[in-house]
């Protein structure tokens, strides 16, 4: 009896342990569509958020870009680079990810979001309101090259 509990245990430890694994995949470094930006997705809590540690545009006069789009005005002031973009990012099983929000600096808005990783190192956005039909989908690519933080 003890044995058949034993490889029990066993069993579902190795399902949850690959569970996990897969639900990581989502985790580093990553380039938006253009190379305009870099996303670090990370485990925050229960799922899967996002943040912009890195952009390719500047001010003129070289400092950093602020958040002037916010519909928050509080947070108007706070830079692109740190901001979080990506929330609650939940882990649906075979590389899909539901249930989160996407936020865009250049228009200020929150939209849901789904995501989807592709094999290819590629990751699937997509924003919307609403039904997932009706939105936007943009390709990000694993940015192995990054060295930063």
């Amino acid at each position: 009896m003890f044995q058949r509990i034993g490889f029990t245990c066993f069993l579902v430890l190795m399902v949850l342990s690959s569970y996990a694994q897969q639900a990581g995949e989502v985790m580093g470094h990553w380039y938006t569509e253009e190379k305009k930006a870099i996303v670090k997705v990370y485990p925050c809590e229960d799922s899967f958020c996002g943040k912009i540690i890195w952009i390719s545009k500047k001010n003129e006069d070289g400092s950093p870009l602020r958040d002037i789009n916010n519909p928050e005005s509080e947070l108007r002031k706070r830079t692109i680079v740190g901001t979080n973009i990506l929330q609650n990012l939940e882990f649906t099983g075979d590389g899909k990810y539901e249930d989160g929000e996407i936020y865009d600096p250049e228009s200020g808005k929150t939209y849901s979001c789904l995501v989807r990783l592709q094999e290819d190192d590629h990751l699937e956005v997509r924003g919307f309101v609403g039904f997932s039909l009706i939105g936007r989908s943009t390709i990000w690519t694993r940015a192995e090259d990054y060295t930063g933080h």
